[in-house]
């Protein structure tokens, strides 16, 4: 008995990891992203401020 609850807790305390790690790199990508896609905007901006004038 002690066995298999000691198995079950190793699993749970893995998938916790896993789920820890997943979750920072999608955190990442998304602030990646967002950064990228800003620096695009404020480009599109400039460009359209210059053919206004």
């Amino acid at each position: 008995m002690k066995r298999s609850l000691k198995v079950a807790a190793q699993s749970i305390i893995e998938y916790t990891i896993l789920v820890t790690i997943v979750s920072a790199a999608l955190s990442a990508m998304v602030f990646y992203l967002r950064r990228g896609m800003d620096v695009r905007m404020r480009h599109l901006a400039q460009e359209l401020n210059e053919t206004n004038r």
